[in-house]
């Protein structure tokens, strides 16, 4: 039978330095200019070590954004006073402030449009579900909310992010892969109740599309369409749906002291198998033992899981290729990258690194797409 873990697999990148930089929940105490971030062998102190400081600049036309954004927190949360700017991107501001005795970390959408509204939402619903029903693994306690206007509140939860960036530049050390895959898998094996959650994302309609788009060929389309009749075959005999995280990024999990937190959660649902588990495969290019085991776990459950795996892994890699190739297409029409605040964890690579990464992605779509035609072969 077809082995997973013997085909989807790619050589490392080359090890480049990580730079500076933060991402969501990091420890505020630490400092994030140029030059003065923690590097990959530091390790945060516990949560009380660094004293919560810093200054806002409430100056110019993003000094207004964010007095606006501050507002919205204090119309749920009066309590809430300001401190530091963890975040800020067009579409959201993340701060980071006290409650009373407690730190908190608020998150407000800047654009207001359907889709990130709708997101928002989404992320809000599913913080509020999580009071009611506890997943299998840790998540910040809910603070306040408004889904109308786009503000989150949450507490602050202690640790570092496994990973600073979206595809890492470097090999996060085992033990975090270890930590991060083992709390991905807990919360894979969540039943929450019937009606809590949706399902984000519409298979057939995602394959149509980007075969519309030209980013998979006829026989990409008609290959995944295969795997997909065949796991609706067996569904039809014992259920096929997992709930997984839906962004289940590196830069997502925050290593504490207790175990992992999660976060980020507007995509949480139901999908089919293996979805989280394709989206770490995808962005682990320099840890080609994170991603046998993954390919492994992938497979452990039967021909169906696996393929579901694989259909996951199409999908996620087809996306990320589209994503990086537009934000190429956008940066030679742009004379300069706009001043942003901090990097994003999510944020695009510039320069030899996007080159690389790109390659990357598309060397390992290859890999997929001979994995997949393997699988149909099986059937």
């Amino acid at each position: 039978m077809y082995a997973a873990s013997s085909s989807v697999s790619a050589p490392p990148r080359p090890v480049r330095p990580r730079p500076a930089g933060t991402g969501p929940y990091l420890d505020p105490g630490r400092p994030t200019a140029p030059g003065l971030g923690a590097g990959r062998n530091r390790r945060p102190a516990g949560p009380g070590a660094l004293p919560l400081s810093g200054r806002l600049d409430l100056s110019g036309p993003q000094g207004t954004q964010l007095r606006t954004a501050i507002a919205s927190v204090h119309r749920i949360c009066p309590e809430f006073t300001p401190v530091q700017v963890l975040r800020r991107s067009g579409r959201s501001v993340l701060l980071v402030g006290t409650t009373g005795r407690s730190t908190a970390v608020a998150k407000c959408l800047l654009d207001h449009s359907p889709v990130w509204a709708e997101r928002y939402r989404q992320e809000i619903a599913a913080y509020r579900t999580f009071v009611r029903h506890r997943p299998p693994v840790r998540v910040p306690r809910l603070v306040a909310a408004d889904p109308d206007n786009g503000t989150l509140v949450v507490e602050r939860s202690p640790g570092r992010v496994a990973a600073l960036h979206r595809h890492p530049l470097e090999a996060p050390p085992r033990a975090d892969l270890r930590a991060a895959l083992a709390a991905i898998c807990r919360l894979n094996t969540w039943r929450p109740p019937a009606g809590t959650f949706d399902a984000p994302l519409d298979y057939a309609a995602r394959i149509s599309r980007y075969h519309e788009l030209g980013l998979l060929t006829d026989r990409d389309l008609g290959d995944l369409q295969k795997l997909l009749r065949g796991i609706a075959h067996a569904a039809g005999r014992g259920g096929m749906g997992q709930f997984c995280h839906g962004d289940a990024l590196l830069s997502n999990v925050l290593l504490s002291p207790a175990g992992p937190v999660l976060v980020d959660w507007e995509h949480a649902g139901w999908y089919l198998p293996g979805y989280d588990l394709a989206t770490l495969w995808t962005v682990l290019g320099d840890a080609p033992a994170a991603r046998r085991q993954i390919s492994q776990l992938a497979q452990a459950s039967g021909p169906s899981a696996r393929d579901a795996f694989l259909v996951n892994l199409m999908l996620v890699l087809t996306r990320e290729i589209r994503t990086y190739e537009t934000a190429v297409q956008r940066s030679m029409h742009d004379a300069a990258p706009a001043a942003a605040g901090p990097a994003h964890p999510g944020a695009v690579p510039s320069g030899e690194e996007q080159r690389l990464l790109l390659r990357r992605l598309h060397d390992d779509c290859q890999l997929a797409r001979k994995a997949v035609r393997a699988a149909v072969g099986t059937r």
